[in-house]
């Protein structure tokens, strides 16, 4: 028997607010509109919804007891799991330091009370488009994500590797007083940051001895072929030159393009440097893992040949020596 076809899901609307009778005039205008609708009576309880099942848009009011408003959106929009998640604060509060306020705990949009419904239906219908827009980027970054980790472990010696780049990578930016925009790009640069390996020979990319030239040709290109799988998408542009670059040299020794100094993206100066440590530090079919100290000699030795920025180095270690 052929099996039934599955229904696709409507877009789910939680409607949050103290006053039973907002509620259910919001509630009958947005099932008019074909969407699914949950409510709460306060912002504590619609924490709680949101933890169980997290909703494609939410009507926020400001002024409600236990939990209000601000803090709602300011507790959904730090976590990861529900920052996406489009808010729309409801307001009969029309000082424009309201509106500020809302903007600084993160809210996405403004309606003031009596809400017309004409805008409220276009509001809400151009935030869920935006939505599914996100949760397909969302997807793509999973779908990259989860092949750098099958990546990784094609070759039993680097478990976690691309985890401990992201974190040593995120920490150094961070310590370098990047922006934090910037700080994210470089942590998913270097968690992806052999992507290109995927068109690597499991012969030569896990060969135990030295390569052969023709071997090397193709273990240089995984750097182009890396960043060529993410150059079409936009939300990955700012990857894109670390990926590319995470073999260069600072004396322009390095591939694919032999840029040197200043000319090499620092996010790529940065996956370049903590992609070296862990390699030195983590143990290979050819040698044992180096201790910490054996590896700070190394990379200062390299510095020294002109090989890493001598400054990023030392900013490296005077992290890791603090603990990071």
């Amino acid at each position: 028997m052929a099996s039934e076809p599955t229904t696709p899901s409507r877009p789910r609307v939680l409607i949050v607010d103290d006053h039973p009778q907002n509620v259910e005039l919001l509630g009958a205008w947005m099932m008019a509109e074909g969407y699914e609708v949950a409510s709460a009576a306060d912002g504590q309880a619609a924490l709680a919804q949101v933890a169980v099942t997290p909703p494609d848009v939410i009507l926020l009011d400001i002024m409600m007891p236990k939990v209000d408003g601000y803090a709602v959106c300011r507790h959904l929009k730090a976590h990861p799991e529900t920052r996406l998640v489009p808010i729309v604060l409801l307001t009969a509060l029309g000082a424009e330091e309201h509106k500020i306020a809302g903007i600084e705990v993160g809210a996405d949009d403004f309606l003031t009370k009596p809400v017309s419904r004409v805008e409220l239906k276009a509001r809400v219908r151009s935030l869920l488009q935006l939505k599914a827009f996100t949760d397909e980027l969302e997807h793509a970054e999973v779908v990259f994500r989860s092949l750098a980790l099958t990546i990784a472990a094609r070759d039993g010696y680097t478990a976690g590797h691309c985890e401990r780049l992201a974190r040593y990578g995120a920490a150094l930016a961070t310590k370098l007083g990047l922006p934090e925009a910037e700080v994210q790009t470089i942590a998913r640069g270097a968690f992806l940051h052999d992507l290109g390996k995927v068109g690597v020979p499991d012969a030569v990319l896990l060969k135990p001895g030295p390569l052969t030239p023709e071997e090397r040709v193709a273990m240089t290109q995984h750097a182009v072929l890396g960043a060529a799988l993410l150059r079409s998408l936009k939300t990955f542009q700012g990857v894109v030159p670390i990926i590319r670059h995470h073999h260069e040299k600072y004396d322009g020794s390095g591939y694919p393009d032999g840029l040197s100094g200043e000319a090499i993206p620092l996010g790529a100066q940065i996956v370049t440097l903590v992609d070296g440590y862990d390699a030195l530090t983590t143990s290979r079919p050819y040698r044992r893992a180096l201790s910490h100290e054996e590896a700070v000699r190394i990379l200062r030795e390299e510095a020294a040949k002109g090989w890493r920025n001598r400054e990023l180095v030392e900013a490296f270690l005077a992290m890791m020596e603090d603990g990071a």
